[in-house]
């Protein structure tokens, strides 16, 4: 189902569904990562839920500053199992661990369309308000030498505004991209 006009990256509160038959194929992206292979063929079957609370707030340790700033916590579960992310739009990079990726550092920020440098990350973004309307993570492992690059919003997909996320994963001189579209379901 495509995304309800009134959700906007300052919206993305409720629950949403990957949608397998519009989005690439995370197998190239989970390899390059060091996923194992059961478990990458796994989550390739799996139906990926994401629910989503965004909210404005104090930044999070180790941020002493006093302005509030916006924060995206993210449950994602699957058959296999669940994760949960908490975002603090902030630019201050912040430890976090789960199960399939480990141990990494990632940080988190608003973007403009502007400021993407590389093709894929920057392809097809639908341009919604002014400044800076995009939302841009980074995440590097801890151990095992990859780093991650999203962008998220919204394109137009089939002919419809779908939530999506663009990733870009490096490791050493080695590339995966993966664009996943989602379902908004409540």
């Amino acid at each position: 189902m495509a995304a309800p006009p009134e959700k906007t990256t300052h919206d993305l509160n409720g629950k949403w569904v990957m949608n397998k038959e519009l989005s690439d194929s995370p197998e190239p992206v989970l390899s390059l990562q060091g996923i194992n292979y059961f478990t990458r063929k796994g989550i390739c079957l799996s139906t990926i839920n994401i629910e989503i609370k965004q909210y404005i707030a104090l930044p999070l340790p180790p941020s002493t500053s006093t302005d509030e700033v916006t924060h995206l916590n993210t449950t994602q579960w699957s058959t296999l199992n669940s994760t949960q992310e908490d975002r603090c739009f902030d630019n201050t990079m912040r430890d976090h661990s789960d199960w399939i990726f480990g141990a990494v550092k990632g940080l988190t920020r608003w973007v403009s369309l502007e400021e993407i440098e590389d093709e894929f990350l920057k392809k097809d973004w639908l341009v919604e308000g002014e400044g800076k309307t995009l939302i841009f993570s980074f995440a590097e492992s801890q151990g095992n030498g990859w780093d991650a690059t999203q962008i998220w919003g919204f394109q137009t997909v089939n002919g419809e505004r779908r939530y999506c996320r663009r990733a870009l994963v490096t490791k050493g001189k080695k590339r995966a991209t993966f664009l996943s579209v989602y379902d908004y379901a409540s």
